[in-house]
């Protein structure tokens, strides 16, 4: 009976060997099948008390053998006298140990370079330990019991461990209970005139007020004090002009200021030229200042004379067109004139200084008329455009105003105080009905004539300082040089919206306020540079279409001549003021 289960077995385990699913032989290893099939066989297992696996033709001994011991089969051997289990079979050909191993490979380890023991060591301890051996040479030797106190104690030098007596970087000096100790036990005696933490000083008064004799002292110093810095301050440099030319007036009675009429072009048409060109060549050099050149502006209207501050604290008039000479020296700054604006028929202008002055001067007799100052520096300075305001200015100032003068009684008349940072520009739109201003909290404000509020507020994270700013021809766009080497096109209609398709970029101008300008026919974008370059934009395509080099030092100013195709006039720190065609 036995060996007929023995041989059903058997055979089962080879019928199964043939599928690629099942691959073990044993008997606990086949598909569960049903239960009647093989109710006949629990008997012979409870009575035998023996498992079906025992039944294996192979003596148990020679694979548990080959299994413990890792032998594995040879794959050239052609015969094998024991059934080996699959495991030993199909057993990779060298293993479980990598023979190519080094010894030191080989090697236990938990770590990069070998094996550390696991130790139980405060973190504290551990840091105290290391700072101590870094600085004395010496430390606890870890591999040793702590208690027992000898020179087998300590690693690294054991004399001078001895010699601190085993003390740590943090326990060299006095402890703080001992310090507290000191102070408490009444030892604080022996300092003289010490009294006590809250205790007065020898000489101290009670009364704060001074004597009639000191107030008097007090008086005087400050009285001193202001006088001087009202000396220093606020008297306003002494005005002087020079003329250059021989006569100031023309065989008819007419000065400089008149218009020429043979220059070949219109100067009195208000009309644009239809066509522009870009500027090739330099076709003159002004050159008559000591120091920067800080702003150009052109006379109103016709475009005939040319006016410049500079940093030598002079204010010249230049002819633009004939010999083009330099008409009138402006003085009357003790420090770099910052930014001038004519009026809107060119017979005055303003000019503003490092000086804390804004002056009011004759463009034709070069008198100074009137002078503003609030003690803080003017940034900008503009007259208001409309024809019934030209009494009106405003000043953008270094403690972050925008103030407003009337020239006729001299009296500060509004306040726009809402920006956080100085302000850099002004600039009139809407049929000057409003003013945007530009200020170095890298914020765009726009403001109602005469209302201190600010009705529009522009300031993206990603916005930077925009130190210049300049009107297009048609009224329609404000260009804005951005410290991030960009000139931003906003809206200056309506909703001052930020253009994001006309962006201008390929020159380099952080740091440094480079005044934009447009062409008479809006077809190009000029600007000047830190690197002295003249650079010009193409409007439509925001296309980098022609870069001269301008200056030696920053251009910091380029104008295109209103009525003319292809004249730009660039200045720049070198001191010269340059003629392009």
């Amino acid at each position: 009976m036995s060996a007929a289960i023995a041989s059903l077995v058997s055979y089962g385990s080879d019928s199964d060997s043939e599928n690629e699913s099942e691959s073990n032989t044993s008997v606990e290893k086949v598909n569960p099948v049903d239960t009647d099939a093989t109710a006949h066989l629990k008997p012979l297992q409870s009575e035998s008390s023996m498992s079906l696996a025992v039944l294996n033709s192979a003596p148990e001994v020679a694979v548990k053998e080959a299994v413990e011991t890792g032998i594995h089969l040879d794959p050239a051997l052609k015969e094998v006298t024991y059934n080996p289990t699959y495991e030993t079979m199909f057993a990779p050909e060298f293993g479980p140990m990598n023979p190519f191993k080094s010894q030191q490979m080989a090697a236990p380890r938990n770590m990069l370079s070998g094996y550390a023991e696991p130790a139980h060591v405060n973190d504290f301890m551990f840091e105290q330990q290391r700072r101590t051996f870094s600085s004395y040479g010496y430390a606890l030797d870890p591999s040793v019991d702590t208690h027992e106190s000898s020179s087998n104690t300590y690693i690294g030098a054991v004399e001078e461990a001895e010699k601190h007596k085993g003390l740590t970087v943090f326990e060299s000096g006095l402890k703080k209970s001992q310090k507290r100790k000191k102070v408490k036990g009444g030892d604080a005696g022996e300092i003289d005139n010490y009294l006590g933490p809250w205790a007065k000083y020898a000489d101290e008064k009670d009364v704060a007020k001074p004597t009639e004799d000191e107030q008097k002292e007090l008086d005087e110093i400050t009285a001193k004090r202001q006088k001087k810095g009202r000396n220093e301050d606020d008297a306003p440099s002494e005005e002087k002009t020079i003329l250059h030319v021989k006569d100031m007036y023309d065989y008819q009675g007419r000065s400089y200021l008149h218009v020429p009429q043979d220059v070949g072009i219109n100067l009195r048409s208000a009309d644009a030229p239809d066509k522009c060109y870009l500027p090739k060549k330099q076709i003159h050099v002004w050159s008559g200042h000591t120091k920067g050149v800080s702003a150009i502006r052109l006379f109103p209207n016709s475009g005939h004379l040319l006016l410049s501050c500079s940093m030598d604290c002079k204010i010249k008039l230049w002819e633009v067109y004939g010999e083009r000479r330099c008409l009138r020296t402006f003085i009357g700054h003790s420090k770099a004139v910052r930014d001038i604006c004519f009026n809107n028929t060119g017979t005055q202008f303003l000019s503003a200084a490092y000086d804390r002055y804004i002056k009011l001067w004759d463009s034709e007799t070069g008198q100074c008329i009137s002078h503003f100052t609030n003690r803080k520096v003017p940034y900008c300075v503009k007259f208001n455009p409309d024809e019934d305001k030209q009494n009106l200015l405003v000043a953008g100032m270094s403690d972050k105003k925008i103030v407003q003068w009337d020239i006729r009684t001299g009296e500060v008349v509004q306040e726009y105080d809402r920006h956080l940072g100085a302000v850099n520009t002004i600039t009139f739109v809407d049929e000057n009905r409003r003013f945007v201003s530009t200020s170095d909290d890298k914020s765009l404000r726009v403001w109602e004539w005469d209302i201190p509020v600010d009705f529009k507020y522009i300031a993206e994270p990603s916005m930077h300082s925009m130190p210049a700013v300049t009107l297009s021809p048609n009224g329609k766009w404000l260009a804005c040089q951005s410290m991030d080497n960009q000139i931003l096109i906003f809206g200056a209609q309506n909703r001052f919206r930020l253009n994001k398709k006309k962006v201008f970029k390929g020159h380099m101008v952080a740091g440094y306020a480079c005044q934009v300008d447009f062409s008479p026919d809006m077809s190009y974008v000029v600007s000047g540079d830190a690197d002295g370059k003249l650079n010009i934009w193409d409007w439509k395509t925001t296309k980098l279409y022609h870069r001269i080099k301008a200056h030696d030092k920053v251009c910091i100013s380029a104008l295109w001549h209103p009525h003319e195709t292809s004249k730009v006039i660039t200045c720049g720190w070198d001191g010269q003021i340059k003629l392009w065609d």
